[in-house]
């Protein structure tokens, strides 16, 4: 019972945030809170490649990318919001069933390098594929006359404020596929090969079927993230996709707890509004410094909470059982 008052009272000051800053002098604030929740959308679909089955990919922004130039380019073209953020996913999915083809049949470490050089290529691609994507000049929305305004029912959206409540509702649904999911037998399936391929296999799990659906899925997260920041930012450039950013979210995921949806919440939370708070209340001569601060402190949390700040009850058993087992033979 007070689990569902703790998450009612989230919802409810989730909802009314962006009517208590809006008019004032931190109406900054609500900008950064729909920052957030993209990249929660993002942090979801990528928790499932990384905490549901267990493989590391380092080039998730490529897909992300690949969402916002699919709008950016439909929405020039004269498409409306909905198609158009319907074929960014569509897309963004089908590129990553291409990928994951042949891509899934490594393990590990070759894994992590085959995502890491492809988010590279995309961002290389996109920077360079002039006639195209604008190249490093990127694609801005904001005079062209045959961009279609954004609406719900009769709606407008128009402001952060709209956006930050268009992003939240996303945000919600995708929760409620996430834990759906997590909680079905496709999902048990997925912490089964996480734990042992070789076992899952024996006990009749298609392993490379169960991989695809999974590398697939988290992709329309990232497809859905990408085509609402094109419509939002109103411009889109290479520069916001690099590499570093793929590292951020997985940081995000790991800090938060890897397969734990409320840790990715999390995760994202930390990663993305601590820099910010500290840039307000650290003095200017030590506002430099935030990032090496921050940095210490994701440091100290790998260190001494390896299983993240909100873990999953089963991560969090398989990694306390050989403490538990050196406590009681001691």
């Amino acid at each position: 019972m007070t689990k569902k008052i703790s998450i009612g009272f989230l919802l409810l000051a989730s909802l009314a945030l962006p009517l208590l800053f809006q008019n004032s002098s931190y109406s900054y604030v609500i900008r950064i809170f729909g920052l957030v929740g993209l990249y929660m959308i993002m942090g979801l679909g990528l928790n499932i490649v990384v905490g549901f089955l267990g493989l590391l990919d380092l080039g998730f922004m490529a897909f992300y990318a690949i969402g916002a130039y699919t709008m950016a380019l439909l929405s020039k073209a004269g498409v409306g919001f909905w198609p158009a953020l319907f074929c960014s996913v569509s897309l963004t999915v089908a590129v990553r069933a291409l990928l994951g083809a042949p891509v899934l049949r490594l393990r590990g470490d070759y894994l992590a390098i085959v995502t890491l050089g492809f988010g590279e290529i995309t961002r290389i691609v996109l920077n360079n594929w002039d006639s195209v994507t604008n190249g490093p000049r990127g694609i801005s929305l904001i005079t062209d006359a045959n961009i279609k305004p954004v609406s719900v029912f009769r709606w407008t959206l128009s402001t952060n404020t709209d956006f930050y409540y268009l992003i939240f509702f996303m945000l919600l649904l995708c929760i409620v596929m996430t834990r759906r999911v997590l909680n079905s037998r496709m999902g048990r399936a997925w912490m089964a090969i996480r734990e042992d391929e070789v076992a899952a296999r024996l006990t009749g799990i298609e392993l490379t079927r169960m991989k695809m659906i999974g590398f697939v899925m988290s992709a329309a997260f990232a497809g859905l993230a990408g085509g609402i920041f094109a419509r939002w930012e109103n411009f889109v450039t290479p520069e916001s996709f690099t590499f570093w950013e793929s590292v951020m979210l997985v940081a995000m995921v790991v800090i938060g707890g890897m397969g734990s949806i409320p840790g990715t919440l999390v995760g994202v939370s930390i990663v993305v509004l601590v820099p910010e708070i500290l840039r307000n209340v650290l003095s200017p001569g030590l506002m430099s410094w935030r990032y090496l601060l921050f940095g210490v402190a994701l440091v100290a949390i790998a260190v001494f909470r390896p299983q993240g700040i909100w873990p999953s009850r089963r991560r969090e058993r398989e990694l306390n059982a050989p403490l538990s087992e050196m406590k009681e033979v001691s």
